[in-house]
């Protein structure tokens, strides 16, 4: 016979579920609030993306005008 025995915290032992729920909302909105925002990509990173864009855009242009014409698009708002 196996049993597992979970650890309880003194602090959470007169919480009622309502409680037990704010807390996990509060924890969970400070978890999606403290994330950092994206640092800014290299120019040099910027570019090669746009040109294997534009590259893309070329091979596609016989198959797919109008998919090539998005991908030209996309590229040229950097």
């Amino acid at each position: 016979m196996s049993s597992i025995a979970l650890p309880q915290h003194s602090s959470d032992n007169g919480l009622s579920y309502g409680a037990n729920v704010g807390r996990a909302f509060r924890s969970l909105l400070a978890a999606l609030l403290a994330v950092k925002p994206a640092k800014e990509a290299a120019p040099v990173a910027k570019l090669r993306d746009q040109l294997a864009l534009f590259r893309l855009a070329r091979d596609y242009e016989a198959l797919s005008p109008n998919l090539a014409a998005e991908l030209r698009f996309i590229a040229s708002r950097g």
